[in-house]
């Protein structure tokens, strides 16, 4: 099994910055996609930005430029720096580890952004 343990979320002004953490932990033995994902009230989830191993990115239209996805291969960590933040940015933001039995979901940590 394989936990993750989101941290970091708050309450902000907009144009603000938060830095989102998820930490992996148990049986991982080499992660080769991490992501985070969001979900508004009201709204479906939606992925926000995954990195590969490798490094390669992939974000979102509507973070694009202000959004940064890292990971921390050795710590199996993964993080999500939200630069320029928006009221439109306000949601419960998931870590998400796909692997090919299964996708794992942390708890999720809001993120509301005031006006």
């Amino acid at each position: 099994q394989v936990r993750l343990v989101e941290s970091g979320g708050g309450l902000v002004q907009a144009g603000g910055s938060l830095r989102l953490s998820c930490a992996a932990s148990g049986s991982i033995f080499s992660i080769n996609t991490m992501g985070w994902a969001r979900q508004a009230p009201g709204k479906q989830r939606e992925m926000v930005a995954v990195i590969t191993s490798g490094g390669s990115t992939t974000y979102a239209d509507s973070v694009k430029g202000r959004f940064a996805i890292s990971m921390d291969n050795a710590k199996n960590m993964v993080y999500l720096q939200m630069n320029s933040l928006k009221p439109e940015d306000t949601a419960v933001y998931f870590c998400t580890y796909p692997t090919t039995s299964r996708t794992y979901w942390g708890q999720g940590t809001q993120v509301t952004v005031s006006s």
